[in-house]
């Protein structure tokens, strides 16, 4: 009985975990887009006040930067938190095997 006590409290701390890093996740999308869209209006309206044209505001790449960089560390945050799951899902490969078995067939 306390070996399954103690199993519980395990899954319990590790899902915990898990939580937390999910949280956080979040936190930092929420944080990268809001962010980002608030740089990107002051530019676009800082722009539009010293009457340059929208082909010009959206051509500098100044309004584009901190999207990509902060892209990229975003990127990697996905990456540790999802892993492989994010990007091919759970079952990739078994859907794709069978995919291919039945295409042969």
């Amino acid at each position: 009985m306390e070996a399954n006590n103690r199993l519980q409290e395990q899954k319990y701390i590790r899902a915990k975990k898990r939580v937390e890093e999910l949280k956080g996740y979040y936190w930092h999308l929420v944080t990268y887009i809001i962010i980002n869209l608030f740089l990107s209006g002051a530019q676009i309206i800082e722009g539009i006040s010293e009457n340059r044209t929208f082909e010009t505001i959206f051509s500098d790449f100044g309004l584009y930067g901190v999207w990509i960089v902060w892209g990229i560390g975003l990127f990697f945050h996905t990456f540790k938190i999802f892993g492989f799951r994010f990007f091919l899902g759970n079952d990739w490969e078994e859907q794709k095997i069978k995919e291919i078995m039945n295409k042969n067939n």
